[in-house]
């Protein structure tokens, strides 16, 4: 008899830049979210699908729970609580080395009034030293009671393998949702246009990276195989498009170019980008604008 399979969504939450990205990204073993110094990267959730004995693990990354001010900012963090509620699991991620903040301490006060088993991953140990590890758990356990606790470096993997397995015997008994060599759910045109916006955000400083919104208007397959994609930038300001665009166009075709490189890799096959900037003063508060980006709108 066939052995019963084993499937769940575990959502990924916790305050910008703890880390969030980079372990969905580690635990896939592939790209499938980006990654960025900045904070407020990830825009929409993305399930990343993860085999590990016998059981499909599906880790929905959540973009980070912050103050919104922008129609855009209420979107992301619906989506992030969103994220929180349908999921079997909720993976708290903290930064250890930013400690017990008011942000992560409103984000444990709100998941511990909701259902569900919620564990805790202090992220970046490596940048702590060991001492402070226990004071600053049993800070957070006093907020709320998890079910687990992880000491992990998703930057550098350790930790990682403990966390695995016990996520595998954790999800519960059922089909999977997706075929076994699926990666993510996240759409090839939604994929470019993130890529691209990582090279924002790589690249780019001060006020572009946050203001800037990538769409892909066009995806055409050639014959050869290769694939043409172009995408459009918009941003709030002309000062922005200038700084996008940079001296005779070099910062756009850096932008390009790294994007390009980096599609052609995840897509293994050969691709030609077309980058187009445009401003759009607002934009972050244009409904069609959100939902073209994978959002909801949370009015």
């Amino acid at each position: 008899m066939r052995a019963m399979t084993r499937c769940g969504l575990v959502a990924i939450v916790g305050a910008p830049n703890a880390g969030k990205s980079t372990l969905v990204n580690q635990l896939a073993g592939t790209k499938v979210t980006i990654v960025s110094p900045k904070p407020q990267t990830t825009r929409f959730r993305i399930r990343a699908v993860v085999m590990h004995q016998g059981a499909q693990i599906i880790l929905v990354d959540t973009p980070g729970i912050f103050a919104p001010r922008r129609r855009l900012d209420r979107a992301m963090v619906a989506a992030a609580w969103g994220g929180a509620q349908d999921a079997d699991l909720t993976l708290l991620v903290v930064d250890a080395r930013a400690g017990l903040t008011d942000a992560v301490r409103k984000i444990a006060e709100a998941l511990a009034k909701g259902r569900g088993p919620v564990w805790l991953a202090l992220n970046k140990i490596d940048l702590v030293p060991p001492p402070r590890l226990l004071p600053l758990t049993a800070e957070l356990n006093a907020i709320l009671p998890f079910a687990e606790t992880f000491m992990i470096s998703a930057e550098k993997g350790e930790g990682l393998d403990r966390l695995q397995d016990k996520l595998a015997e954790a999800m519960p008994q059922g089909p999977y949702l997706f075929p076994e060599d699926e990666l993510t759910d996240l759409p090839n045109r939604m994929l470019a246009a993130e890529i691209v916006r990582e090279q924002i955000l790589r690249q780019t400083h001060q006020e572009v990276p946050h203001h800037a919104s990538v769409e892909t208007e066009q995806w055409t397959e050639n014959e050869d195989g290769s694939v043409r994609v172009d995408c459009t930038i918009y941003v709030s300001r002309a000062t922005q498009k200038a700084i996008l665009i940079g001296d005779k166009g070099s910062r756009i075709r850096a932008i390009g170019q790294s994007a390009r490189i980096e599609l052609t890799k995840l897509l293994e096959r050969p691709v030609h980008l077309f980058l187009n900037v445009k401003e759009r003063e607002g934009w972050d508060e244009e409904r069609a604008r959100i939902r073209a980006i994978g959002l909801e709108d949370a009015g």
